[in-house]
């Protein structure tokens, strides 16, 4: 549970150094910082079973930073980073999200005019002061409110990434309880919303004929819900409910619910509202009443034990809780034509993994090795290429030296009967002009070719939309990564026609990125369904540059479940070969 609040610990401590302009260190904590964000056991836990050389053994940390970690968990904070905040105290996290703002920008925002927060840089901003500053100006002024503005509609939501992990270990904990029956998320989690307000879980504890035994095992198990690592109030403690505040930000309730209507509480508690009001109106209209403890005809109960008998009674099928948002799902249920969602097991491989080749944490077998280890039958490479300097793009010379790497790579795989092919591709970046940045005659060679918008976001609607169509008027592009460039909790869209995209996808089978990184998700649920009706094709990417991130491929299923897509609309649902004949008729 300490993983959240070390990785953005080690994620400030990036950015302070960044603003001293210290080399290769800011890059060294901010690879830490998304280890242990994608980390699927705890640190603390780590380092209480195994000592310094457990830590040492994550990606991305070494001795230093190990150290730093065993300093935390033994007193609760970093000495390091708190010399880093005594030095310049600025809430660098908060400011540095606004879209445009770096961190040596805030640097200077904090030592001209004393900026540490961003309510100081709206007031500045409002009363026209950064528009004096030799380095920003009047426009950069405009952006920075534009930008605080859409922070605002998020204040108060956590990514469902970065909540995620948190969860699953606090559930398992939950669950390793003796007295403890079976556990679950409910509310907007359940539902896999990609920012989430708080955390909500359902006890079922075992059952026990003795009122005082029954009376004690909730007791026990809200006394430890109340001392978990990270609680830092309690806002309520009973026997049926506790809610506490975590340090991370979010607050987190449990519900300790009988097992006869722990069906009923699950519906209800997962929601959404809306969802829940239809039902309710449905449950009136028949003559019933419907709540958390079940569904009653007067005192007679209908149902509750399992959500499955609550639709059922009301004359509907049980519905995936990704699309309980009342958009159509209650009425093809009373028809009993819900559809077959993409699963989190149809995905056979990820196709938007980078190496470090450029700029990423692991080598091409490394990230190979990471994907056959969760099951899938293929991995795309697909380095930036090189207009990003930054992420030292490859050029052609450079692409083709790393084909021969990866033959080499698949003729061993092909020699051990493994089934497992590396499939070489790109992420070509699309200029302003719509052009790629590498020649038709290298892209040509490989399997494959994503294109993605990486630079100059604020075009104006109709050229940024001519701009990604012209991209995929190229033979050689297959897929669109990132299709509307947002970044959950930073940036919002840019300025697009989607309509106009959508049908240009469907000419030129293209197929739109449905990217899983918890910072993007990135077709956004509503576009995905746009994207479905318009019979557009979609693949699920994680966008990873570790293989730790290959497992954000549960928030890219998510996100796809939550815009209804199916396993025939997403195409790395496909066998290698499918998949290859799709890209030859691109």
């Amino acid at each position: 549970m300490s993983n959240h609040s070390l990785s953005k610990i080690f994620s400030d401590i990036a950015l302070y150094l960044e603003m001293d302009k210290v080399p290769f260190k800011p890059q060294a904590y901010e690879k830490a910082a998304l280890a242990l964000e994608a980390l699927g056991e705890d640190a603390a836990d780590i380092y209480q079973k195994s000592g310094l050389s457990g830590l040492e053994a994550i990606e991305g940390v070494g001795e230093s930073i190990a150290e730093k970690i065993e300093e935390y968990v033994k007193t609760g904070k970093i000495k390091y980073y708190q010399e880093l905040k005594k030095k310049m105290p600025v809430d660098v996290q908060a400011l540095t999200s606004v879209e445009g703002l770096g961190p040596r920008m805030v640097r200077e925002l904090y030592e001209k005019l004393k900026i540490k927060n961003l309510a100081d840089l709206e007031k500045a901003a409002v009363s026209g002061k950064i528009g004096k500053l030799p380095r920003f100006g009047v426009k950069s002024e405009q952006n920075i409110l534009r930008a605080i503005e859409f922070l605002k509609r998020d204040r108060g939501r956590f990514n469902l990434g970065m909540i995620y992990p948190f969860v699953e270990e606090t559930q398992k904990k939950l669950a390793e309880r003796k007295e403890v029956k079976c556990v679950s998320p409910a509310g907007s989690l359940r539902r896999m919303k990609e920012t989430i307000g708080d955390i909500d879980f359902l006890v079922c504890l075992k059952e026990n004929k003795s009122p005082l035994k029954a009376k004690a095992m909730a007791a026990s198990t809200m006394d430890f819900f109340v001392s978990l690592p990270g609680v830092v109030k309690i806002w309520d403690k009973g026997l049926t409910k506790s809610s506490v505040h975590m340090e991370s930000g979010f607050d987190m309730d449990i519900r300790v619910i009988p097992a006869k209507s722990y069906g009923a509480a699950l519906q209800y508690f997962t929601g959404s509202k809306e969802h829940n009001i239809a039902l309710r109106k449905i449950a009136i209209s028949k003559g019933l009443k419907l709540n958390e403890y079940g569904l009653f005809r007067g005192k007679k109960t209908i149902a509750c034990e399992t959500e499955r008998e609550i639709y059922r009674a009301l004359g509907m099928s049980l519905m995936p809780p990704e699309i309980r948002e009342n958009q159509g799902e209650i009425e093809l249920a009373q028809k009993n034509k819900i559809p077959r969602l993409i699963e989190y097991d149809d995905v056979k491989g990820d196709l938007h993994c980078h190496s470090n080749w450029d700029g990423g944490s692991n080598s091409i077998e490394e990230m190979a090795q990471a994907a056959r280890e969760m099951g899938y039958q293929y991995i795309g490479i697909a380095d930036h290429t090189k207009f990003l300097r930054i992420e030292n793009g490859l050029d052609e010379r450079q692409l083709a030296r790393q084909r021969k790497e990866t033959d080499k790579l698949n003729a061993l795989f092909a020699g051990k009967k493994t089934g497992f092919r590396i499939l070489q591709g790109c992420e070509a970046n699309i200029m302003p002009d719509g052009s790629v940045d590498i020649t038709d005659e290298a892209l040509g060679k490989l399997d494959y070719v994503i294109a993605g918008v990486h630079s100059r976001m604020k075009m104006p609607k109709s050229q940024m939309t001519e701009r990604i169509i012209r991209a995929m008027k190229n033979p050689h592009v297959d897929i669109i990564s990132h299709p509307t460039g947002r970044s959950l909790g930073k940036r919002d869209e840019y300025a697009h026609d989607l309509g106009k995209i959508l049908r240009a996808a469907r000419e030129y089978n293209v197929a739109l990125e449905i990217n899983g990184s918890p910072w993007r998700l990135d077709l956004k649920d509503s576009n995905i369904r746009l994207a479905k009706k318009a019979g557009v094709k979609m693949i699920i990417n994680t966008d990873s540059h570790q293989k730790e991130h290959l497992k954000f491929m549960k928030y890219g299923v998510s996100q796809a479940r939550r815009g209804w897509a199916e396993k025939e609309d997403i195409i790395n649902s496909r066998t290698v070969n499918d998949l290859l004949r799709f890209f030859k008729n691109s």
